[in-house]
């Protein structure tokens, strides 16, 4: 795992942790964002992780986190407190991409206490529910089969939107034409009720809620209720887009920006090596987009529809970067590493999840 190459980029990976620039990429309309509020103070909450994938908030204000091999899913405090609270069962890995993934816990969680899961299994990738008293996982039930997986292309996150459904993004599992198929559950957004039925108002009558999608691992909203997400490039650019339901996002048609009709172009793009982004998050006027490959935070400056220009930070300072949460009520991020995987190289218990402040 690349860390510091020579001097000079450890004075940069210095500046960087101090919240400087040091770079930008992208294209699109510019769009002005609030100056004072990048990135400034890091540090680190909780070490000791395996592959940290899923990230999701109980009111109390810690969250749970999932490991994707071990299939363990975690209770971290502010404070750094981590206990164990359970293994999720029916997990397989893919000896690459898949395993246990996205968590989302119910926004009834205080009536309900009930927690929703997207792992592999061994027919395909699933979304499961399962309760969480407190202290330990029980009642695990199946809501969604059908998603293909494969080696790599999962997807894999959870989150509930602001209207009460659950979203979840898939991959294409290595197998292009499955994203421009409407009857099939890769290559999209899906948005369902909480028994894993379609939403109502979906496009297609179906769980689709978009299309076109290579591997999506990223989503989130703004404070007026768009949906964002971050998706996987093949060898040209990695996107993020802003999703419309029933759109069709070009994959594999289009790679970045698109002018075949019907499709959707991104807002923004990078080349794959500047990101291959997994998680992103909305915070004080941008979205926040943790980087695997780029080894990098990119923040895009948000107005609108608009997506300005793009900046990164933290540039090969922590590796790998797979998910970033917005703290409930505070203007600080929570941003997990995913060293410990094969593309990392590091071993078991290298992976770390920081908080980091914005100005």
């Amino acid at each position: 795992m690349k860390r510091y190459r020579n001097t000079a980029a450890a004075a940069a990976a210095t500046a960087l942790a101090a919240g400087l620039l040091i770079g930008t990429a992208g294209t699109g309309t510019a769009a002005p964002g609030r100056a004072d509020s990048a990135p400034s103070d890091i540090k680190t909450v909780s070490s000791g992780w395996t592959v940290p994938w899923g990230l999701s908030w109980l009111p109390d204000g810690s969250a749970l986190i999932t490991e994707r091999d071990s299939y363990l899913v975690y209770k971290l405090t502010q404070s750094g407190t981590r206990t164990e609270v359970g293994t999720v069962p029916n997990v397989v890995t893919t000896d690459g991409e898949g395993g246990l993934l996205g968590i989302a816990v119910s926004p009834n969680w205080n009536s309900d206490h009930t927690i929703y899961l997207m792992h592999t299994a061994s027919e395909g990738n699933r979304i499961a529910r399962m309760t969480y008293d407190g202290s330990s996982l029980g009642g695990y039930q199946t809501l969604v089969t059908g998603i293909k997986k494969n080696k790599y292309h999962n997807g894999g996150r959870l989150k509930f939107g602001p209207d009460g459904y659950l979203y979840a993004t898939t991959g294409e599992a290595q197998t292009p034409d499955l994203s421009q198929d409407k009857n099939s559950l890769n290559g999209k957004i899906l948005r369902m009720t909480t028994d894993g039925k379609p939403a109502p108002g979906n496009p297609f009558g179906t769980l689709v809620y978009s299309y076109g999608h290579r591997n999506p691992q990223g989503i989130t909203w703004d404070p007026q209720g768009r949906l964002w997400e971050a998706e996987f490039g093949d060898s040209k650019y990695d996107e993020l887009n802003l999703i419309e339901a029933g759109k069709n996002y070009g994959w594999p048609i289009c790679e970045g920006e698109c002018s075949t009709a019907g499709m959707t172009g991104p807002k923004r793009q990078w080349p794959t090596g500047d990101a291959s982004p997994s998680g992103v998050t909305y915070a004080d006027g941008a979205m926040y987009l943790a980087a695997l490959r780029g080894e990098r935070l990119w923040r895009i400056p948000v107005d609108g529809t608009n997506a300005g220009t793009p900046k990164a930070y933290y540039t090969s300072s922590y590796g790998r970067l797979r998910t970033v949460e917005t703290v409930p009520g505070k203007n600080t991020l929570w941003l997990s590493t995913t060293n410990a995987d094969s593309n990392g190289g590091e071993p078991d218990g290298a992976d770390k999840v920081f908080q980091v402040e914005l100005k």
